[in-house]
């Protein structure tokens, strides 16, 4: 099977279920948004060693498969191995939680930056957030699951605490925000 098909030449391209539309669609833009976040975190999960951490990321990242999967099918065509549990929602939540216990309470803004992991991690979540500005978008015109959003929203909140637990474990020091 060739990569190329020559069908998207002229700026259209087609969903599950055969019906075409505009790369500029907010739909194509809603599960593009979501592959570039996959590949962030992609970026993320190969910068780390600990293997349970890489294990979880690859999750997220098959779930986020499922997500942009999701999203471009077409209405009514989504097949039935296509969805979002709401357990990789409780998952994200137990983590957080987990992860919110060894951590110092917030006192400020934090930048990213520190170490280029805590970076990435700043990066993916900034992407994951358009992601979702982007289907919430696309929810205005058409019908989106709504575990798809709320996957989305509990997902960045993870990459924000994510950031911060591989800041603490490699020793650095967040970088806060001071007012002029």
């Amino acid at each position: 099977m060739k990569i190329y098909t020559k069908k998207g030449d002229l700026g259209e391209t087609s969903l599950f279920g055969g019906q075409r539309l505009s790369k500029h669609h907010l739909r194509i833009e809603s599960y593009g948004t979501v592959d570039e976040l996959n590949a962030h975190v992609g970026v993320v999960r190969d910068s780390l060693e600990d293997q349970s951490l890489r294990d979880l990321l690859k999750r997220i990242q098959d779930t986020l498969f499922v997500l942009g999967g999701i999203l471009a099918s077409a209405p009514g065509k989504r097949p039935d191995y296509l969805l979002v549990k709401e357990a990789e929602i409780d998952l994200l939540e137990k983590t957080i939680d987990e992860m919110e216990e060894t951590l110092p309470p917030l006192k400020s803004f934090i930048l990213p930056g520190g170490h280029t992991v805590v970076s990435h991690c700043h990066v993916a979540r900034c992407v994951c957030r358009r992601a979702e500005r982007r289907v919430v978008g696309l929810a205005t015109e058409e019908e989106v699951d709504p575990l798809v959003i709320k996957y989305l929203n509990r997902l960045s909140d993870f990459l924000f605490v994510l950031s911060r637990k591989i800041g603490q474990d490699l020793g650095v020091d967040e970088v806060e925000w001071k007012s002029r």
